[in-house]
């Protein structure tokens, strides 16, 4: 006998909540053990579960009343640690997706979805898979496709910053490039802290190695 997905439900709309509810009650190895309308009121539902009882998966709607899916997502992913969530919305804007996937979304998948897709990417999730709206899908690959040349723009170096991020990349360390910009060493610390911070890494090669991901090295 397959194990039973639990999944929580968290939407608003009554009528697609009751459609989700049907459609579930037809799949013998997924359970809807529970359905809210509002974030807050499902993460205190979950203070009161025991971990037998907590659900494997939510399925959250973005446009909720109070705090909203992307708010109320981190706070899923702390009481639910082990769980996945998908986001389940009629949002398809690139922002929210990217947003929601940043935020530790397992899938995303837009209520236009039929209901076989739905509990197909249930399935899907519970297996290590990430099930994507096929659209969304689409941008995810066009976004990735497009950002490397250009992300430069978006790290925000100094000139002297750069020029410290080359010579670093030249081998240099911290006192000969003090040396040979003629500053002092601390200035050179504190302008590698600024890069390390800005390319979110915490060591030189690390810093490095970003650097040549997003093209910073190219003349």
């Amino acid at each position: 006998m397959k194990p039973t997905i639990r999944v929580m439900l968290v939407e608003d709309n009554p009528e697609y909540r009751e459609v989700i509810k049907l459609a579930l009650e037809d799949e013998t190895d997924i359970e809807l053990i529970s359905q809210f309308g509002t974030s807050e009121i499902a993460l205190r539902s979950l203070q009161e579960l025991s971990t037998r009882k907590a659900p494997d998966l939510v399925l959250l709607d973005l446009r909720l009343p109070g705090m909203d899916g992307l708010d109320s997502l981190p706070y899923f992913r702390s009481a639910l640690p082990d769980a996945k969530i998908i986001i389940l919305t009629q949002s398809d804007d690139q922002a929210d997706v990217l947003r929601a996937i940043g935020r530790g979304a397992s899938g995303y998948l837009l209520k236009s979805a039929t209901l076989s897709q739905i509990t197909d990417g249930i399935r899907s999730v519970m297996k290590g898979g990430a099930p994507l709206d096929a659209g969304v899908a689409r941008f995810i690959v066009a976004s990735l496709q497009s950002k490397l040349p250009n992300d430069q723009v978006a790290i925000d170096l100094s000139p002297r910053e750069y020029e410290i991020l080359t010579l670093i990349g030249d081998g240099l360390v911290k006192k000969e490039i003090a040396e040979q910009l003629n500053i002092s060493y601390s200035t050179v610390d504190t302008h590698v802290a600024h890069i390390y911070e800005k390319l979110e890494v915490s060591n030189a090669p690390s810093a490095i190695n970003k650097a040549h991901i997003l093209g910073l090295f190219r003349n």
